[in-house]
This record gives C-alpha cells, structure tokens and sequence, in this order.
C-alpha cells in the first residue's frame, strides 16, 4: 500500500512539475488525494508556490546526483578492514 503511494505520489510530481522535486510528508500516512488536493491549492498561480506547500507539511526531495550520494547509507565492509587505511580492533 505504501509502496503504491509512493508510486502515485512520484508520477502526480513527475506529471505536474517542471523540476525534478518530489514531495513527501515525513512521520505521518498520507493519500494521493491529500497530496493532489495541496499540489493544486498551491498552484494557483501556474507555478508551484513551495512555501504553501511547506505550510502544509510536506517536504521537498530534490533526486540530485550530489544529494543522492549524500544520503545514501554508508555500507558496512568486510570483516577485519579490507577497505582502505588501515583496520582498527578493538581487544
């Protein structure tokens, strides 16, 4: 269900946006109604007024090369170093 959401959410931006933004609202369950219903409230103007749409909780995500390579989680390396520098143990 979240997954399908999720999906919905990503193609109503992809459809309606001129920039590669994504919207979400953290912590809490949300339709794709709720957030199409807030996209459009907050496009009066033609454009997309992105202080309306923080108002109404949701968060801008920008999928940006630089900021996907922030937030990706670090993953853990093999057991006893193996990556670069040298391993530190603990007794």
């Amino acid at each position: 269900m979240i997954a399908l959401t999720a999906l919905g959410i990503a193609l109503a931006v992809g459809g309606c946006a001129s920039e590669e933004k994504e919207w979400m609202k953290i912590g809490t369950s949300y339709t794709v109604a709720e957030f199409k219903r807030d996209y459009t409230a907050c496009s009066k103007s033609g454009t997309l007024d992105e202080r309306c749409m923080q108002s109404k909780g949701w968060v801008g995500v920008s999928p940006g090369k630089s900021e996907k390579t922030s937030i990706e989680p670090t993953r853990p390396g093999p057991p006893g170093g193996g990556g670069i520098g040298p391993a530190t143990r603990q007794p």
